[in-house]
């Protein structure tokens, strides 16, 4: 049995849709902390049981006879996230777990300014630690985050943001993809190549794609992180998150998101999606 866990998330319920695919039903089970949203997924067949990363008896109920499980990263930072990994790491090691697949990033690095970052490379290490087979997906950067730091520029004509750098942003639906082929495939082990979109393309060139896409013109000025961090602050954004946002801005500067690897693509033997894409569709919804 193949175990999700966050499946009724983004990325983790877009990986049961590609693995109902490609195994039966009765194969997959998920790890969910509210059952009751994933009644869909019961009513087709999956097996749904409640799994807590802060609970590890709820864990090794939900682990219980998985050869794989697909380990989502918490959406938290820091020893909260570290915390939850390792608990979720060491339920799967007591549950017999054949191997874990972790959500890890293409940026993962423990000096990197953007906090995830880090905390990905350190659960790394737990993994590798264990003794458990495991393999890490270094996603790339979501799209859907590149549409995000347009912000209000779609109405007000302007994104105003630090200096940044190329980002090789990645479909939610291809890394999706991915991860269900490696599940079922067991064809990559140990921390993958980065999984990436084709192209990196920096915040003045998605300003400039967005452009075109909705034909509304839109200017990308820099401001400075200070300058940034205050305006975030000033509409409601919590300090904590407007500093790792501009920590975000810092590492693209470091080029810690730009490289562009041809994995991906050749794993899902077609072509990505691409920040086009993703901009024309938050455009049309």
């Amino acid at each position: 049995m193949i175990v999700v866990t966050g499946a009724t998330g983004q990325l983790g319920s877009a990986v049961v849709d590609r693995l109902l695919e490609r195994v039966p039903a009765e194969q997959i089970g998920i790890s969910v902390r509210d059952p009751r949203k994933a009644v869909g997924l019961a009513e087709r067949g999956v097996r749904v049981r409640h799994g807590d990363f802060d609970d590890a008896a709820s864990l090794a109920e939900a682990f219980e006879g998985a050869e794989q499980v697909l380990l989502v990263s918490a959406s938290t930072t820091g020893e909260a996230a570290l915390r939850r990994h390792r608990t979720a790491i060491e339920a799967a090691r007591k549950a017999d777990v054949g191997r874990i697949v972790y959500t890890s990033h293409m940026g993962a690095n423990r000096a990197s300014p953007f906090a995830p970052m880090p905390d990905h490379a350190t659960t790394e290490v737990m993994l590798a630690e264990s003794g458990l087979a495991f393999t890490a997906l270094r996603n790339g950067f979501y799209a859907s985050s590149g549409v995000m730091l347009l912000g209000q520029a779609l109405r007000t004509g302007e994104v105003a943001a630090p200096e940044d750098g190329p980002v090789s942003w990645t479909a939610h639906a291809d890394l999706a993809e991915a991860a269900a082929i490696v599940l079922t495939e067991r064809s990559v082990d140990g921390p993958t190549a980065a999984l990436t979109g084709a192209t990196a393309v920096d915040l003045a060139g998605i300003a400039a794609v967005a452009s075109e896409v909705t034909g509304l013109p839109i200017r990308r000025t820099v401001v400075s992180d200070a300058q940034y961090r205050e305006d975030l602050v000033a509409h409601g954004v919590p300090a904590p998150a407007a500093e790792m946002l501009v920590g975000l801005f810092a590492a693209s500067r470091n080029r810690e998101f730009a490289a562009v690897d041809p994995t991906l693509e050749r794993l899902l033997g077609r072509p990505l999606l691409t920040i086009r894409d993703a901009l024309a569709a938050h455009s049309s919804g």
